[in-house]
């Protein structure tokens, strides 16, 4: 039995490889994008910068900041903070701010009931239709962003045309293990959502931080027939306008629109996260990403199957230690790359320590997101 699943799990691990060097060569093919002069002195676009929040008491002041801060003309510029019947201060914290360009929307004033299951598409539907800019721009209220970030956002879209553009989201490194381990989990997705939208492979972003046309977002019908599952609000609508917009998604490889945010306080906390995140994946219509994760999933379970045989004789944990060491050595020049964009590569040193760990996590992870409930701001969904 054990032999079968030593042979099964090496050839997975070689296609598994093949793959991570098919991300590696794709993200060292990305060239940082400048941001043209005459772009940057005389932008044309108006923009709206959607925030949907909820229970964001301790954020969203920083998030509003960095947002108000950008060196972008503010006669072409608004955000729309969309309060998603928050339990704490979030709301009063955003009134406290005097700005022409800032505007709160209360979903609980809109008549929308709280117990929706999509309730974050429901709060980027209804800031996206009271926007007034052409290209909306979505973060989420527990980040913030260089000074920048919308005068590169906006000279990529004019220079390209892109209908949908994602961008960059590092976790920042507040100490601790478990927040070492985020940043490094986080890092992989990074640079696989680069690679993979830069050559078209599969559709992956992540909403914190994502632009697309207002026009585009209409065309596609919005969230239509991708407001089953609570999570969702990036990929799938990802997805929907890459099938409409041929050519026309792109990502924004540039330091300087980098979203930071905060890794999560505790460890159920994490997996929460990560469960709601791996729920969408039945909802995906894109094949490439279904295989991937198929992939990397059935991978993993191998490798734990692998491990935990390990305790029952040295033979078999000399075995599972060489699989780590392979699978480290498969990661390693990728994850490197990419840690080095986001200044973390001194976290690298914890890289090959954490594998076990982060092999469990991804079957837990997986699994659970398929077949059980999570709970969110406060709300437990299905």
């Amino acid at each position: 039995m054990m032999i079968f699943v030593y042979i099964t799990a090496l050839v997975l691990l070689a296609a598994y490889a093949l793959l991570i060097q098919f991300y590696f060569r794709s993200w060292k093919d990305m060239q940082a994008e400048p941001v043209p002069p005459a772009l940057t002195s005389s932008p044309h676009t108006r923009v709206s910068v959607i925030v949907p929040a909820r229970n964001e008491e301790r954020d969203i002041a920083s998030c509003i900041q960095s947002i108000l801060q950008q060196r972008y003309p503010s006669s072409l510029m608004e955000c729309i903070i969309v309060d998603d019947h928050s339990e704490d201060n979030t709301a009063r914290i955003v009134k406290q701010f005097d700005s022409p360009i800032l505007h709160l929307i209360s979903l609980h004033d809109q008549g929308i009931s709280p117990s929706t299951n999509s309730y974050k598409k429901k709060a980027l539907e209804t800031g996206i239709a009271a926007a007034g800019g052409e290209l909306i721009i979505t973060t989420d209220a527990d980040c913030t962003r260089e000074q920048d970030w919308l005068n590169h956002m906006v000279a990529h879209y004019e220079q390209t045309g892109d209908q949908f553009i994602a961008a960059p989201v590092k976790i920042s490194h507040s100490g601790g293990w478990l927040s070492v381990f985020q940043v490094l989990d986080f890092t992989s997705l990074q640079g696989i959502t680069a690679a993979s939208v830069h050559r078209g492979f599969h559709s992956m972003c992540n909403g914190a931080n994502l632009a697309y046309t207002k026009n585009a977002f209409y065309t596609v019908e919005g969230f239509r027939d991708i407001d089953r599952k609570a999570s969702g609000d990036d990929m799938l609508l990802m997805h929907k306008i890459t099938r409409k917009f041929p050519g026309k998604v792109g990502y924004l490889k540039n330091k300087a629109v980098v979203v930071t945010t905060n890794p999560q306080p505790t460890l159920r906390a994490f997996f929460q996260q990560r469960i709601r995140w791996a729920s969408k994946a039945q909802d995906y219509k894109d094949k490439n990403v279904f295989r991937v994760l198929l992939l990397v999933y059935t991978m993993n379970l191998l490798l734990l199957t692998i491990m935990v045989a390990g305790f029952f004789s040295i033979g078999q944990a000399m075995i599972a230690v060489g699989f780590l060491l392979l699978k480290t050595l498969v990661e390693w020049r990728f994850m490197y790359s990419v840690s080095s964009f986001y200044h973390q590569q001194n976290l690298m040193i914890w890289f090959p320590l954490f594998q076990p760990i982060h092999i469990l996590y991804t079957v837990i992870a997986g699994s659970f997101g398929q077949f059980g409930q999570y709970e969110w701001k406060g709300r437990r969904v299905s």
